[in-house]
């Protein structure tokens, strides 16, 4: 039985979380359900769009993917079942897979179409856990749904590059727990561009001419603890999803605060690197 993985806007404090769980076991008792987040910001489809593109890879190949964020039905918002890199995802067409596909391109994506046996005001609970119900017990898509080529994209989510290849404009696309910022600029694309040049981050205010590997590389440990510059320390690193990130060491929006707070910086923000070259030395 194939996992499935389950990844809302719901939040904790109502029923249903606990409403689709209980429709997934009725459709199969046996049934292997996994949280990613229910506590992915209202109606964030961006926010949604990292947290599963960071979290699918570490699933078993088949797992099924339920992504109950602005899944309404209208007709500006399809559903959509689509199969990519060896996993399932069930979710709206409303650009959340877009940013998945940039890289990998899907191998199916059915339109799903079994509304009209399904009376649903709830569609998360009613459509996409039969989907999955499906997909799990080993149907194939197109009984569900029409093949379909194109799905909708989100806007404003890559990074642009310079003409001259002197400058990269990103932006934050998701702020974490901690008050850590990330940004669309992979480490990738810094690498391909940068070609080893010497940098400077720019956001808002803040500077940074170094990306480091862990938080703690920003710390000096051959210092005693006492003389340490610890609290506040501010740096720019590749995350473990190899994206730029820009924090405070063991940061704490509650007291000292995160990064976001104190750097100023919101969703779709601008982070830009500018890169030096031998003319400008």
């Amino acid at each position: 039985m194939p996992i499935i993985t389950l990844t809302t806007d719901f939040g904790e404090k109502d029923h249903f979380v606990g409403a689709v769980k209980g429709a997934i076991y009725t459709e199969m008792e046996d049934a292997k359900i996994v949280d990613i987040s229910h506590s992915v910001s209202p109606f964030h489809l961006h926010e949604a769009a990292y947290i599963i593109q960071n979290a699918y890879k570490s699933f078993p190949q088949g797992s099924i993917h339920v992504i109950g964020v602005d899944s309404e039905l209208n007709p500006e918002n399809k559903h959509i079942a689509v199969f990519m890199d060896g996993h399932y995802f069930v979710c709206a067409d409303n650009g959340i897979i877009s940013m998945l596909t940039s890289e990998i391109r899907p191998e199916k994506i059915v339109e799903i179409n079994i509304h009209d046996r399904v009376i649903s005001n709830f569609p998360v609970l009613d459509v996409f856990v039969k989907v999955a119900g499906h997909i799990a017990r080993g149907g194939t898509l197109e009984v569900i749904g029409k093949n379909i080529s194109e799905i909708k994209e989100l806007t404003g989510i890559r990074p642009v590059v310079s003409n001259k290849e002197s400058q990269i404009i990103g932006n934050v696309i998701y702020i974490d727990n901690y008050g850590n910022v990330i940004s669309n600029i992979t480490k990738k694309l810094f690498e391909n561009v940068g070609k080893g040049r010497e940098f400077l981050i720019n956001a808002r205010s803040e500077k940074f001419s170094k990306i480091h590997t862990h938080y703690s590389d920003a710390i000096n440990f051959e210092q005693p603890p006492e003389k340490r510059e610890e609290d506040g320390k501010r740096l720019a690193l590749w995350n473990s999803s190899q994206f730029l990130e820009l924090a405070i060491y063991k940061s704490n929006p509650t007291s000292i605060g995160g990064a976001s707070s104190l750097f100023g910086l919101e969703f779709r923000d601008t982070i830009t690197i500018n890169f030096i070259s031998e003319n400008n030395q």
